[in-house]
């Protein structure tokens, strides 16, 4: 990948595209094409055609995306499928179309089966039934990495997919009806502390163990795999170790210093009971996660004293 010619980040405002947009600038990158959505809909075909017939791009990371929780999951289903669904589709055939050099497409975790084998391989894709409670979401994701496949295959286009673990950090989303686990633990236990709660309660058990990669990491390896890796297999971006939801929540409290006590809510749903990548292919081509996860946490909360849960990013 030049970095001097243009790069589309596709959801620049969103966790992963302002990591992938702050770490290509420190790269030196400058002909950066970003839109927001009120300028580029993704969702609308003609539009996003009309942009790579009239941009052209040479490299494009495809970040956006319609994102959430278990809850928002289970709220909007149709939502969830639809729009990604569309995002993609539209995205990755007009780059095609239109003469992009290579693509990277962001996916997730979530493609992979409830109950696939620990730490998940990347064959373990299409082996077994998807977590219910995000399998919307899931579906679109494996449709596009399909579809970078098929294009590939069909047509020899240079499209690549990283499937990454569990994302937090900077421009995250503390909104707490659509939020993931963490921002959604940060915010709840900031605003604990502030209102002299005597105690948090977490959903679920707190048994299942999730995988925390600071988006900073991801971006890093999102870009590594651009410049060194055009394969057809997709690739597992994580750090290789997990830790339960309680150990997270406990983390938090004292990240946050919030001293009450944590209860468990075993009347919500757990979701999958366990979610750790096999990285030994990001391995072997040269990558590994860098940053710590309580140093991660911290950092993570030093920006949302500073720009509070407005700050969220926006997804797509």
């Amino acid at each position: 990948m030049d970095i001097n010619q243009p790069i589309f980040v596709a959801g620049h405002r969103g966790l992963v595209g302002s990591a992938l947009v702050r770490r290509l600038q420190s790269m030196g990158a400058t002909n950066l094409v970003l839109r927001s959505r009120s300028e580029l809909d993704l969702i609308d075909a003609e539009a996003v055609n009309r942009f790579f017939s009239e941009v052209r791009p040479s490299y494009v990371f495809l970040a956006a995306a319609k994102v959430g929780g278990i809850k928002a999951n289970d709220a909007f289903p149709a939502e969830f499928l639809r729009d990604n669904l569309a995002i993609q589709t539209n995205v990755i055939h007009s780059a095609w179309q239109h003469g992009v050099q290579k693509l990277c497409f962001l996916g997730s975790s979530c493609i992979y089966p409830k109950f696939a084998a620990q730490p998940i391989e990347e064959a373990s894709l299409l082996t077994g039934l998807l977590e219910p409670t995000n399998e919307w979401y899931a579906i679109a994701k494996i449709a596009g990495l399909k579809m970078c496949q098929a294009y590939k295959k069909q047509y020899g286009f240079n499209a690549i997919s990283v499937m990454p673990t569990n994302l937090y950090g900077p421009h995250d989303n503390f909104d707490l009806e659509t939020s993931h686990v963490l921002p959604a633990l940060l915010r709840r236990f900031h605003e604990a502390k502030l209102n002299g709660a005597a105690s948090v309660a977490i959903w679920g058990s707190g048994a299942p163990k999730r995988e925390f990669l600071h988006v900073d990491d991801m971006a890093d390896a999102t870009i590594h795999l651009m410049q060194t890796y055009s394969g057809s297999e997709h690739v597992n971006v994580g750090v290789g170790k997990d830790i339960s939801i309680l150990e997270l929540a406990q983390l938090v409290a004292k990240t946050v210093g919030f001293n009450g006590a944590i209860h468990t809510d075993p009347t919500q749903p757990d979701g999958t009971p366990r979610k750790l990548l096999n990285v030994d292919r990001l391995h072997g081509l040269g990558w590994r996660a860098r940053i710590d996860l309580a140093d991660g946490v911290a950092d993570t909360y030093r920006w949302y004293l500073k720009h509070g849960p407005q700050g969220s990013a926006l997804s797509a």
